[in-house]
């Protein structure tokens, strides 16, 4: 086969196991970069040795998934750009599954179907981020709702019923960065104010300005979601929340932003009071509930600097990205 319209880029921080079968799940008509953001784990030496023909970038520091692909972007020379993980494996044809769907003019990115490691559907695409759907999430409500099948922002479940009646790509608001597929020639890209999650939701927002996004099952990839923050939890909640706050700071205003810092800090101390009741409560798996309860002490008193401040302008005014310390 020869060569196909996609470049493949993935990001890497510390993922060197999971990063090489990434890649060898990649056929060989597809061009691959490996952008390595400072691991210290071997794989940037990983991919020189075991995947010579791949284009690798070695960064001299953490710049993030969203800089990260952007740099993996300036690299790419083919017509679609699929922003992959590391920890997302994609089954034999996913990718040219996914490229087809381009034929359609209208469609501006695309998202494949993603799998949990069992074989189970993956919430991969939703309904536009809004302050409702932060206050159900953090109070909880969000995971009673899911139990009798409905969201007020997933909406995957509901695309892949469409799906499996029509067979055809379905029309949504955003899909996750994890196996975003989009077109070169857009200038949009990722906003490098985010640091690590979120930076998808503002990509998907600012590209549906220029066509339709779609949810595409005929691309299927097993994710093996959060390697990035499994040996840090704590760290990864922290991001995710700063990444709601910041996305809220730039496309609805202060009050918004302010709105969702608050619910962000509420629901961290009601899984800190809930936790830590339990700790003091019960003998039965009494560590595993003083874990949980110092993540979300951590979460409380995270600190953060450049913080998300409503931006000027045109709303892309640089200040450097987000730091969670």
């Amino acid at each position: 086969m020869g060569e196909s319209k996609v470049s493949v880029i993935v990001v890497s921080y510390n993922t060197r196991d999971k990063l090489r079968h990434c890649l060898s799940c990649i056929e060989p008509e597809h061009e691959v970069i490996v952008v390595d953001n400072a691991s210290d784990d071997g794989s940037a030496d990983m991919v020189v040795t075991d995947f010579p023909r791949v284009l690798l970038h070695r960064s001299e520091e953490n710049l993030g998934f969203g800089p990260a692909n952007n740099v993996g972007a300036k690299m790419a020379t083919r017509e679609l750009l699929l922003f992959l993980n590391s920890d997302a494996y994609a089954q034999p044809g996913a990718i040219n599954a996914q490229a087809a769907v381009f034929a359609e003019p209208l469609i501006v990115a695309a998202g494949g179907r993603q799998l949990n490691t069992d074989g189970t559907l993956q919430q991969s695409t939703a309904e536009r981020l809004r302050i409702w759907a932060i206050f159900l999430e953090q109070t909880f409500l969000e995971k009673l709702i899911l139990k009798t099948g409905g969201s007020a922002y997933w909406n995957t479940s509901r695309l892949f019923r469409q799906w499996q009646k029509t067979q055809q790509p379905q029309p949504t608001e955003q899909v996750m960065g994890a196996t975003l597929m989009m077109r070169s020639s857009l200038e949009e890209r990722f906003d490098e104010r985010f640091f690590l999650y979120c930076e998808d939701t503002d990509l998907c927002h600012r590209l549906r300005r220029h066509g339709e996004i779609v949810y595409a099952p005929d691309a299927v990839y097993t994710h093996d979601l959060g390697s990035s923050s499994s040996k840090e939890p704590w760290r990864g909640v922290a991001r995710y929340n700063v990444g709601k706050e910041l996305y809220f700071a730039i496309h609805s205003g202060p009050s918004a932003f302010v709105v969702c810092l608050l619910l962000d800090r509420l629901g961290a101390l009601l899984r800190l009071v809930l936790w830590g009741t339990a700790t003091l409560v019960t003998l039965a798996r009494i560590a595993t509930f003083r874990r949980r309860a110092e993540i979300f002490w951590r979460v409380l008193t995270a600190k953060v600097t450049s913080y998300p401040r409503p931006p000027t302008g045109q709303g892309r005014t640089p200040y450097g990205g987000t730091r969670i310390r």
